[in-house]
Parts: structure tokens; C-alpha cells; sequence
């Protein structure tokens, strides 16, 4: 993942091979078969059951919509107000948005902080495009990055934690942080007494559900 710091995919990927994971780096796949997968060096790697994860791609039918400017990926190119290209009413945010910022070589990632700052950026700008304001160009701030590796561990960097330093974080308290970032995602779509009830629900199942179905 180019986007995440060097040292953060670095002990991602040792806590991968720690668990017995083995990862190709920019191993091409050329054909999937029923027994295992294809790799364009000659290699061959023998499977049961292949998961195929290509990355954030918009669907076909964005590619239709009245001729408005797409990226290869698929997602609507805007300009720095999150406006379209080629048609300034319509707006787009999220994974179906391409903004690459001034100055910048790589779009704005498709990662829920990049959504959640452009989603309160437009709910502003909305109020001053029907206002016959003019609109305020999107400034993404990056503040880290956290990998959760589920019940094994999570590892972390906040951007500008400490003097404009960048802070690495790892194990009980990067996987609290976590936990308290995704609350925080919740809370902005379902509001906090929904998220609170839902968390008191799920604390209180996963003392009492069993842990294997016995049917």
C-alpha cells in the first residue's frame, strides 16, 4: 500500500510472516485456476480457495453518466471544490471521487478519513454554492495511518502527534485507537445513542454466545 509510511508496511508485513503469511511483492497474476494461481514469472502457487482483491475501482455505470470525466479506475474526476469536471452541480466525494491536490503526484487516497473530511468539507460548501458563494477548494490532512490485524495486533502512525512528528504506535494502544476511530466513523453515520446501544449489545453476546456452533 504506497500510501501508508515505509516503517508501518515494514512491521505490517513482518507480523504477517510472524503468522506464517507469505507475501510476493509484485508478484503479476495471469490466470486463476482451480488448483492454485498463475504467476506471470513462471511460478505457480498451489490453492484451495483464492480471494481476489483488486483494489477501490467505481462501478461500469459511472462510466455512462452523461459523459462526465472518469479516471482509469473508474472514479469521477473533480476539481480542488469537488466539483466534476464537466459539470460544476454535481458534486462527488469518497471512493467515487479522483482529486489529485495541487502540487501532488497521487489522488487523495480512498480511506475513510479522505470520505469523512470531504463529506464535512461539502456539507459546508453546499450551503454556499446555493447561497451564490463562492466555494472554498478541499485541503485533505492526513493524520496517520492504523492497521488492525484483528485479534493479533494493530500497528500505527499519527501524522504530527508530538512538534509536527510523526508518532509510531503498536499493541494495546494503537488497537484502542482503533477501536475508537471506527467508533467515531459510526457515530458520524448512526449518531451516538445507536452506537452506544449497539456496543453495549455486542459486549454483552460475546459473553454469552458460544464461541463454536454446534449446528
Amino acid at each position: 500500500m504506497p500510501q501508508l509510511p515505509e516503517r508501518l508496511s515494514e512491521t505490517t508485513a513482518s507480523l504477517l510472516k510472524d503468522l506464517g503469511v507469505d507475501i510476493r511483492v509484485k508478484a503479476r497474476v495471469t490466470e486463476v485456476h482451480a488448483d492454485g494461481v498463475q504467476l506471470a514469472d513462471g511460478g505457480f502457487i498451489p490453492s484451495e480457495l483464492v480471494v481476489w482483491a483488486a483494489g477501490v475501482r467505481g462501478p461500469e455505470v459511472v462510466n455512462n453518466l452523461d459523459g462526465l470525466e472518469v479516471s482509469r479506475s473508474s472514479q469521477l474526476v473533480v476539481t480542488p471544490t469537488l466539483q466534476t469536471t464537466r459539470d460544476e452541480n454535481i458534486f462527488a466525494i469518497g471512493d467515487c471521487a479522483y482529486l489529485v491536490p495541487a502540487g501532488e503526484k497521487r489522488p487523495v487516497p480512498p480511506r475513510a478519513q479522505a470520505a469523512h473530511q470531504e463529506a464535512s468539507h461539502l456539507f459546508r460548501q453546499i450551503r454556499r454554492h446555493l447561497d451564490g458563494k463562492p466555494l472554498e477548494p478541499f485541503r485533505y490532512r492526513d493524520f496517520g495511518s492504523l492497521v488492525s490485524l484483528g485479534e493479533y495486533s494493530t500497528v500505527g502512525s499519527l501524522m504530527g502527534f508530538l512538534s509536527g512528528k510523526n508518532m509510531f504506535i503498536e499493541g494495546y494502544f494503537a488497537r484502542l485507537m482503533y477501536r475508537s476511530l471506527y467508533k467515531m466513523h459510526l457515530m458520524a453515520l448512526h449518531g451516538p445513542w445507536k452506537v452506544a446501544l449497539g456496543t453495549v449489545a455486542r459486549t454483552l453476546t460475546r459473553h454469552t454466545e458460544p464461541l463454536v456452533k454446534l449446528h
